[in-house]
């Protein structure tokens, strides 16, 4: 299934896109779209079987916000694929690199995105997000990390690259800046994805082909990095973990370095999940 949730920030109404692309109205089942209901199995399969018979909704000029509400964390992994390793001159990491966005970064797919003031590096990242449907706690295999898997998204993992790594301290302060993780257009369950290690992902800047890689890149695979995370703290249903991204972002190009300003446009798309479309502005 694909599911989503749509009108205005704060007022959004869940809803499902079916095979025909056709949005449906869920909130006669569902009041929104959240860990609580990707933990009811039960739940999901009544959506599933009337998915058919629920209402249409005219999709004309409806705001898409993020698929799911009430995110507790946003776990990310950095530097996880090869080709964006070799880009920044970055040693391959032993064990996953780990950091955190707060909840309150995640905005619509097609929201505006603000560069933060006194900016001078924001940077793009097209990421495939892994959405957490079962509590997890010290996972021991890939097969029982997989089982805790609700879905995917895509995530822009938007960065300051003065704020992270210039600034002294950790990663977090040019990770956490307002409105720095676009999430959606919608959460695909996991059963619609057969290989999460053979996606696609690309992202453009004002019409230009900035990145095109694959999750096959990636030096941590979805599971491994489900398995690896739930060793050091508890997963919960709505929890989202960023994968990390390809080759191809602002920081690994020849001087001077196109960093985004205010008036670029950047889209982006993973193969199965769909694609966002951001203006950024100055904050």
């Amino acid at each position: 299934m694909k599911l989503l949730r749509v009108g205005n920030p704060g007022a959004e109404r869940p809803a499902l896109l079916d095979e025909d692309g056709a949005l449906r109205d869920l909130s006669g089942l569902v009041t929104d779209i959240d860990g609580a209901l990707l933990a009811d199995e039960a739940q999901l399969a009544r959506i599933r079987e009337a998915a058919p018979t629920l209402p249409v909704l005219d999709a004309e000029g409806q705001r898409i916000g993020p698929p799911l509400a009430r995110i507790g964390k946003v776990v990310c992994i950095g530097l996880n694929y090869h080709d964006h390793a070799r880009e920044t001159g970055a040693e391959i990491p032993a064990e996953p690199i780990i950091f955190f966005k707060a909840a309150d970064t995640v905005v619509g797919p097609n929201d505006t995105v603000l560069i933060p003031r006194k900016s001078v590096k924001t940077d793009w990242e097209v990421e495939l997000a892994i959405v957490i449907g079962r509590t997890a706690r010290y996972l021991e295999s890939h097969e029982e990390a997989l089982a805790h898997v609700a879905g995917y998204a895509v995530s822009n993992d938007v960065s300051e690259r003065e704020f992270q790594i210039e600034r002294g301290g950790t990663w977090d302060k040019g990770k956490n800046c307002e409105t720095f993780n676009p999430l959606g257009p919608w959460f695909v369950t996991a059963d619609e994805i057969a290989d999460p290690q053979a996606l696609g992902l690309k992202l453009w800047v004002n019409g230009e082909l900035k990145q095109d890689g694959t999750t096959a890149e990636q030096i941590f695979p979805v599971a491994e990095v489900v398995r690896y995370v739930s060793q050091f703290m508890t997963l919960y249903p709505g929890d989202i973990i960023n994968t990390g991204t390809p080759a191809g972002v602002a920081m690994g190009e020849p001087e001077p370095k196109p960093y985004l300003r205010a008036g670029d446009v950047v889209e982006l798309e993973i193969e199965g999940l769909g694609r966002q479309r951001q203006e950024f502005k100055d904050a």
